[in-house]
C-alpha cells in the first residue's frame, strides 16, 4: 500500500489518549474494509508529547489553557505527517485553527465524572478541612459551592500519575471522567459516580474528536462512516453553549445535552470560581439529525440567558470576559 493511502493517526503520548486513539484505529480500519489485524498497517498512529503533558508546575488556566493539549497534533495534521488527529473533545478550544475540520465524532461514552478515595465515600463525606485535588476550576468551583471547608490542592498528570499523587496521600479524595477510567479499564478505582445533579460534567465530556485537514476530502469520507448523529448534535449544544461564554479553563462552565425519547434535553451551568454563585439554564428541544446549527442556536441562546443573568460585575470577578 502506497504512503498516499496511509491514513496516520496523530495523537498525544498519554495512556488515555494513546487508548483512545487506538479504539478510532479500529474504527478507521473498520471503515476501509480492513481486518483488526492490518490496522496498524493502514492507520498507523504517530504519538506526541504535547506542551499540556509536558507542564505539569500549575493549573491550566496558570499556563496557557486548553489549547496546550492540542497544538503539537494539530501541528502533525497540518504538516501532512497524519490525516487524522484524535483529541478528548473537552481539551478541544471552542475555535478550531484555520484548515481544520471536525470530521467526525463517534458513539459517546458516559459523560459522568467520579470521585475517588481511599477514606471516604463521597465528596460531601470528607472530613472538614480535607485536601480535594483537582486542576479543573469546573470541578473545584462545583465542590466548593457545597463543601467551602475544603482545601483545594492542584493535581494534575495524567490517570496513572493522579491515582498514585492520591495513594501517596497528596490529596485526600480527586476527580477522574468515567469514560477515561474505562477506556483504561481501571474504573474499578471509582469510589463515587458522580450523578449531573450534583456535578454537572464538562462540555463534550466522554466524546471523542476526530479531526482531519479541510481539504482532505479523502480522510473526511472515511470518518464519517463511524460518525455519530446523536453525540454530534449533543456536542453541537454544548460547545455553542461554551463558545457563549467564552469558555475557557479559567471559566467554570458546564454542560450536558442528552437525548430521551426524540427531544434534545440540556442543562449548563456557570459558576463562581469559589461555587458560591451559579447560575443553571435548561433547554428542550425536538431532536433532528444533523441539524447542527439549529442545535448549536440554543447552545448560544442558553449562554446568552446566562450572560444576562449574571451580568457583567460577575465576569469581570472572573478576569474580564468570561474567558
Amino acid at each position: 500500500m502506497s504512503n498516499n493511502n496511509v491514513f496516520a493517526i496523530a495523537t498525544r503520548r498519554s495512556p488515555l489518549a494513546l487508548a483512545q486513539a487506538h479504539m478510532v484505529q479500529a474504527m478507521v480500519a473498520a471503515a476501509l474494509g480492513e481486518a483488526e489485524t492490518a490496522a496498524e498497517m493502514v492507520a498507523p498512529i504517530r504519538d506526541y508529547v504535547s506542551s499540556g503533558d509536558r507542564n505539569l508546575a500549575g493549573s491550566l488556566a496558570e499556563i496557557g489553557g486548553k489549547g496546550l493539549f492540542t497544538k503539537e497534533i494539530e501541528d502533525a495534521l497540518l504538516s501532512g505527517n497524519a490525516r487524522f488527529a484524535v483529541h478528548s473533545m473537552k481539551d478541544m478550544p471552542a475555535i478550531s485553527p484555520p484548515g481544520l475540520v471536525t470530521a467526525a465524532i463517534p458513539r459517546r461514552e458516559d459523560p459522568r465524572d467520579v470521585f475517588l478515595s481511599p477514606t471516604s465515600d463521597s465528596p460531601w463525606n470528607l472530613p472538614q478541612g480535607a485536601k480535594i485535588g483537582t486542576a479543573s476550576v469546573r470541578r473545584l468551583a462545583q465542590t466548593l459551592g457545597r463543601r467551602p471547608d475544603l482545601k483545594p490542592v492542584t493535581l494534575r498528570g495524567n490517570v496513572g500519575t493522579r491515582l498514585d499523587k492520591l495513594d501517596r496521600g497528596d490529596a485526600d479524595g480527586t476527580f477522574l471522567a468515567l469514560a477515561g477510567l474505562r477506556r483504561l479499564g481501571l474504573e474499578c478505582h471509582a469510589t463515587y459516580i458522580m450523578p449531573p445533579e450534583e456535578m454537572l460534567p464538562a462540555v463534550g465530556q466522554g466524546a471523542l474528536c476526530v479531526q482531519a485537514r479541510e481539504d482532505d476530502d479523502e480522510a473526511r469520507a472515511i470518518v464519517a462512516r463511524f460518525n455519530c448523529p446523536e453525540t454530534e448534535i449533543c456536542v453541537a449544544v454544548e460547545r455553542a453553549f461554551l463558545a457563549g461564554l467564552d469558555g475557557s479553563c479559567r471559566t467554570p462552565i458546564a454542560g450536558l445535552a442528552t437525548i430521551t425519547g426524540g427531544e434534545v434535553h440540556f442543562r449548563g451551568e456557570l459558576l463562581s470560581l469559589d461555587g458560591q454563585e451559579r447560575f443553571r439554564t435548561e433547554r428542550n428541544f425536538p431532536y433532528t439529525a444533523n441539524a447542527i446549527e439549529e442545535a448549536a442556536s440554543h447552545g448560544a441562546e442558553a449562554a446568552t440567558e446566562i450572560r444576562d443573568r449574571a451580568g457583567k460585575a460577575f465576569f469581570d470577578a472572573l478576569g474580564g470576559s468570561a474567558g
